[in-house]
């Protein structure tokens, strides 16, 4: 029988706010981690911006607050940025308008009841979130949404970035060693300013000045990388990181999961999906579609449009044509839906998946004991995929470019897909890694007790700061 937690009196309550950035890769784990601090009884409070990026965003959001009526959601309006910047990828766009609306977050947090404990801010919006905490006398807590490794990279970039843009394949992160320059996002790696080398400017630096860093990873995944951070090896001085992960998925989020799948054996399936915000191009996708069918394995495909808004509407037959769509239709089943992601994952159909490496994607692989068959298409993705291959439930093949890079060509995709589907050892190490994800979230696992230490944490702030605020009262 699973132990109940001490029952605290509503003054006992830690009051924690949530402040997440853009797009589902950012807003799934704050919305993990709300739930999570809820079952804890602590008060949660989420802002969000709105309006949101895109639909999925807001669907989620409209889900959520009806599964969890006890966490209070506020909505942070932000104005369109305008054309005064130009970059391609939307989140990032609205990173930077969040961060420019961000006068408004000081009158909405001294507005709030009770007291705030603690604000828990999105890594994008470091920078301009600490100094208004500071400034309210507020702990502010970092949740890192990608990996431990990634989160080096990102806090030492103020200090490397020059190394970067050097001459040279390879840059050197303190404390982890040499990183190959092609698996950083390109916008890092171009000459002159723009809006992602401000925000990895701006924010790392900021790090040093939070109160910890929440990570969704566990010690068994990142034990290096872990111990490399808080060892002061990668930045001296950076507060504790703390890891948490794998957050895990919550009831809100389940779907409907294709009955396609019902119908398949055990193992039998790969799952195939670049994520929200990736898109291939037409060409890569016919390349795909006759990969998927000449691998001879049942896969389900769960694809998006060219547009990451609410503006996509291209139907299938216009992404891929109609040959190839009836080809994957006498072999799989390729979707343009919503699905959701961690229930297929779990489905006994799924032998495989095919997968960008974006992190909440690895991490419920991971939970779920999936072997993935690794191609990165932007971010911090070839970071993610080196770090499964490095665990051994992985195969990444690093002549495949990023997205919108030379084409991959149908035969050797469909011979990754057999080597995937039919490696043993690969499935038996996602088994040994899944069960110490779950482990770790178990009584007396480092990431529950880590959750537990920041409730408590933040519980006795909270006393000390009602106890000043009485003696105060006295006089």
């Amino acid at each position: 029988m699973q132990k109940r937690l001490p029952v605290m009196s509503p003054e006992s309550h830690p009051h924690l706010v949530l402040l997440p950035s853009s797009g589902m890769g950012h807003l799934t784990p704050f919305l993990r981690l709300a739930a999570s601090l809820a079952a804890h009884s602590a008060q949660v409070t989420l802002i969000t911006a709105h309006p949101t990026v895109s639909l999925a965003e807001s669907d989620t959001l409209e889900r959520f607050c009806i599964a969890f009526p006890q966490v209070t959601h506020q909505k942070m309006s932000i104005p369109p940025i305008g054309d005064a910047i130009s970059f391609d990828d939307p989140f990032t766009l609205q990173y930077e308008a969040i961060r420019r609306s961000s006068h408004t977050l000081s009158p909405l947090l001294s507005s709030l009841s009770p007291p705030i404990s603690a604000v828990v801010t999105d890594m994008s919006l470091t920078s301009v979130v600490i100094p208004i905490t500071k400034e309210l006398s507020l702990s502010n807590y970092i949740l890192f949404t990608s990996s431990a490794k990634m989160l080096a990279i990102y806090a030492t970039y103020h200090k490397i970035a020059a190394d970067i843009e050097a001459e040279g394949e390879v840059f050197l992160v303190p404390g982890l060693g040499s990183i190959p320059k092609s698996w950083l996002p390109p916008p890092l790696l171009a000459q002159g300013h723009n809006l992602l080398k401000t925000h990895f400017l701006e924010n790392g630096e900021r790090f040093l000045h939070s109160n910890g860093i929440l990570t969704n990873t566990f010690e068994d995944l990142e034990k290096d990388s872990l111990a490399a951070l808080n060892t002061g090896l990668v930045v001296n001085q950076l507060p504790s990181v703390i890891a948490i992960g794998p957050l895990p998925p919550c009831a809100f989020e389940a779907g409907e999961v294709a009955t396609w799948l019902n119908d398949q054996p055990a193992r039998s399936v790969l799952y195939v999906s670049f994520g929200s915000r990736a898109a291939i191009s037409t060409k890569q996708m016919k390349e795909l579609g006759n990969g998927l069918v000449g691998s001879g394995c049942k896969f389900l495909w769960v694809v998006k449009g060219r547009n990451v808004d609410r503006e996509d509407r291209a139907e299938l037959e216009e992404m891929v044509g109609r040959e190839i769509l009836d080809k994957v239709n006498e072999k799989g089943l390729m979707l343009k839906t919503w699905m959701n992601q961690d229930q297929i994952l779990s489905h006994t159909a799924i032998g495989g998946f095919l997968s960008h490496c974006g992190w909440n994607s690895v991490t419920e692989a991971i939970w779920h004991g999936v072997p993935i068959l690794a191609w990165p298409q932007n971010a911090d993705q070839k970071i993610n995929a080196d770090l499964m291959k490095r665990n051994g439930v992985a195969i990444w093949e690093k002549s495949w470019g990023w997205g919108g890079q030379e084409s991959v060509g149908e035969e050797e995709i469909a011979q990754k897909i057999k080597e995937l589907m039919a490696n043993e050892m690969l499935r038996n190490k996602a088994e040994k890694i899944r069960e110490k994800a779950r482990s770790a979230l178990m009584p007396g696992g480092n990431s529950k007790n880590n959750l537990v230490g920041l409730i408590e944490s933040s519980r006795q702030k909270n006393s000390i700061s009602k106890e000043a605020s009485n003696q105060q009262n006295m006089y």
